[in-house]
């Protein structure tokens, strides 16, 4: 009988930082599952049959304790005699429901703060007497109740991280799971190791045996399509389908004229020989048909999402499929506010793009809960070609996404080519590895430029260069002035209808990667 698995369990309160705390704990190879708010404490228990379920940790949020109709049952979550942690809005929950204070804060911390820690121990075991952290609040704990202790505070937040004294209850103001906190990583261990005594016995190779089976239970052995891109997330969601079912998945490659220069030619060189159906489908003049006139982003990638169900729904009829298997992870349904109280950022094509009615019996995302760099192991693990594994991210959308205002022939002619600069430059500069993504992207706006003695009036194309490990959070890439001026100068050279090229300096937040 094999041995249940150490975990931890995140409940969700609609953070946008909340899956990042699951996969910091994942980085420990420990599993975490994220449940979402409304979950109770026989839900919990019901967990441990699967799981040996070692503690629990509440998210941050948006909400404010006083809205909230949620301290029945977090209690009974706290009756289970689990050790739990309280990030932001959890760590204010906790001390709201045991009767502490918690109020709107005098000043509000937002960024890169100075905590004082008063008493390194337990969550704080190991820290130095000042800490850099990470805040983004807006009510605070003013005072805590009986049986609570005060370890750290800052200047404006007198009660920032605490403890009960004689229970495995601890809350943190900050957010440890992102990198802007200096040591989160040895707070979130000093609570999965130390404090919950958690095993690290949880690998991918795990996530794959079980999401093979689950592939098979979900689809029943029924014949599944497959909405196959060529970027890694949907190449391992087609692998992990076709040793699930086999001959019975056909893997379709929508060309919908967004793609980047020679991709449609690449992917179907690659896949053709995986040993499942494969089927390209040129579609270029349906999606720019379905797209003329049409310049609000949200419902770009809303025509784009219904096309694709479209024309799978044509390729099931040929393909006689049932279920549609889709290459959706993580970040794509936390952005596209998946949560009931998580706010939508933007619409995935693949997530809320969806319509509502559609001709499948059901959709199958094997890597729904993943992130893209466990996903890489994944597709490592299932020995995908390299250059599919490390090929940099690529929006389903394609390059419809990165043409701001209505999508033109002209546009999209200009985005590719820039698009192409950007990455030949970009890595003959040697720097592709270390990047997340590098791009370009064609805005509305046009401006004046001077081109061989004459005036000239073009478009205004921006370069995007970004470092990330899960695409969550994200910093602009410093890139050399040297790179960046053969950019430039390659762009507006090779495309006569360019006149400026600019550097887009942004992060993650309060940007987004993509410009759409």
């Amino acid at each position: 009988m094999t041995a249940k698995i150490d975990a931890i369990l995140v409940i969700d309160f609609g953070g946008q930082y909340a899956h990042l705390i699951g996969r910091r704990v994942r980085e420990f190879s420990v599993y975490s599952e994220v449940l979402p708010d409304d979950v109770t404490a026989s839900e919990i228990s019901g967990l441990k049959k699967r799981y040996n379920v070692k503690g629990v940790i509440l998210s941050g949020g948006p909400s404010s304790v006083y809205r909230e109709e949620t301290s029945e049952r977090i209690k009974g979550i706290f009756r289970l005699g689990l050790p739990i942690l309280g990030i932001c809005y959890g760590h204010q929950l906790i001390a709201y429901i045991a009767g502490g204070r918690v109020k709107s804060a005098a000043k509000r911390e937002y960024g890169v703060t100075d905590a004082i820690i008063d008493k390194p121990v337990g969550i704080l075991k190991g820290l130095d007497k000042r800490e850099k952290v990470w805040m983004s609040h807006g009510d605070t704990v003013y005072g805590l109740p009986r049986g609570y202790v005060v370890l750290a505070r800052t200047e404006n937040c007198p009660v920032a991280a605490f403890m009960h004294a004689t229970k495995p209850v601890y809350g943190l103001q900050w957010h440890p799971e992102v990198f802007h906190t200096e040591k989160g990583s040895e707070m979130l261990r000093n609570f999965v190791f130390n404090i919950c005594g958690c095993r690290a016995n949880w690998k991918i190779g795990d996530f794959i045996k079980k999401s093979i089976v689950e592939v098979k239970r979900e689809t029943g052995g029924k014949k599944c399509i497959m909405a196959l891109s060529g970027g890694v997330d949907s190449s391992a969601a087609a692998v992990l389908a076709a040793r699930a079912v086999g001959k019975k998945l056909t893997a379709v490659f929508v060309d919908h004229g967004f793609m980047r220069e020679g991709e449609p030619e690449f992917v179907g060189k690659t896949f053709e020989k995986f040993g499942f159906n494969f089927v390209s489908v040129d579609a270029r003049e349906r999606f720019m048909k379905r797209l003329k006139g049409v310049t609000e982003p949200e419902q770009k990638r809303k025509i784009i999402g219904e096309e694709f169900i479209k024309v799978f729904e044509e390729a099931a009829r040929k393909a006689g499929a049932d279920y549609l298997v889709q290459g959706t992870i993580y970040p794509d349904r936390i952005e596209s506010g998946f949560r009931k109280k998580s706010d939508r950022i933007k619409t995935h094509h693949n997530v809320a793009g969806i319509p509502t009615k559609i001709e499948f019996k059901g959709i199958v995302e094997p890597l729904k809960d993943l992130y893209k760099d466990e996903v890489r192991k994944v597709a490592e693990k299932l020995q995908l070609p390299k250059g599919i594994i490390w090929r940099q991210p690529f929006p389903g959308p394609g390059l419809a996404v990165r043409v701001t205002g209505e999508i033109t022939p002209e546009k999209v002619a200009v985005i590719k080519k820039s698009d192409r600069i950007v990455r030949e430059e970009v890595e003959a500069a040697g720097l592709g590895g270390s990047l997340w993504q590098y791009f370009a992207v064609i805005v509305d706006t046009k401006s004046t430029g001077v081109k061989g003695d004459a005036r000239a009036y073009g478009y205004t194309v921006v370069v995007r260069a970004v470092e990330s490990r899960e695409a969550m959070t994200a910093n602009f890439a410093r890139l050399p002035y040297e790179t960046l001026e053969k950019i430039s100068t390659r762009i507006t050279n090779e495309n006569p209808q360019v006149t400026r090229v600019v550097y887009d300096i942004t992060h993650k937040p309060p940007a987004t990667i993509e410009w759409e």
